[in-house]
């Protein structure tokens, strides 16, 4: 009997034991989920928490904000294009930025009406939508928003069924696209000043040679002139003695 109850004890000892490491890992796993997430919430964007976009909302990138006002969309029901951006007169630089609603604009009616069509044209996508966020860079460094549009003039869809255009991580940002276009724009001005200086130069070649033909042009007049003139004292003074 006394077997038994000890035995008994020494099971009860054991599953206590058993219940306090299975305690001390959960609390480690918990700890670490605790880290992990602390580290995630430090690489988020500014903002970050927001629901929704509003005036003054500060991003560190032009990417940021598409990547959250992408994200937006989708919580929403719409998708979103990139439209117009402003660029800085004194080094191209883009200094703004709108990001719309896919909806924004109209089709073109030549893309409506195109008499060599041959299969129907495809459903209409754009509805004159005025959603948007408009996007200033301040001092060279944030990203604000100036303008929000909130309201949209068509049916939002499903959050579920927004189409996925894949995450702008894996494309090009548009701070490389916007070095990109600087850089072929450098590019493209360096290749037609040195066309320019080519012309110039094919030009002047092009006025000598002129000049020279010019000149040989009048040498060979002359010359034609000088002998026309000798053939004529010829045949006067053959004309001269046959009359005497």
């Amino acid at each position: 009997m006394d077997h038994q109850s000890h035995q008994g004890f020494d099971l009860d000892e054991s599953d206590l034991d058993m219940q306090s490491e299975t305690y001390e890992n959960h609390r480690r796993i918990e700890d670490e989920d605790e880290r992990v997430q602390e580290q995630c919430v430090g690489d988020l964007p500014i903002n970050a928490g927001a629901l929704e976009p509003y005036i003054g909302m500060e991003f560190n990138t032009r990417d940021e904000a598409r990547e959250f006002y992408v994200a937006y969309g989708r919580r929403t029901g719409f998708t979103v294009r990139i439209h117009h951006n402003r660029r800085s007169r004194v080094n191209n630089q883009v200094i703004g930025q709108d990001f719309v609603c896919s909806k924004e604009g109209f089709r073109a009616k030549k893309y409506i009406y195109r008499k060599d069509r041959v299969l129907p044209p495809p459903p209409i996508t754009r509805e004159g939508c005025q959603a948007m966020i408009r996007l200033a860079l301040r001092d060279g460094m944030k990203w604000v928003v100036t303008k929000y549009v909130k309201e949209h003039n068509h049916k939002l869809m499903n959050p579920s069924k927004v189409p996925w255009r894949g995450s702008g991580k894996h494309l090009v940002s548009e701070d490389e696209k916007d070095k990109r276009i600087r850089e072929l724009s450098l590019e493209l001005y360096n290749e037609r000043q040195k066309c320019k200086r080519k012309c110039a130069a094919y030009e002047e070649q092009l006025n000598m040679i002129l000049k020279d033909l010019e000149k040989h042009t009048e040498h060979m007049s002359k010359k034609v002139a000088d002998i026309v003139q000798s053939i004529k004292d010829i045949e006067d003074e053959q004309l001269d003695s046959d009359s005497g």
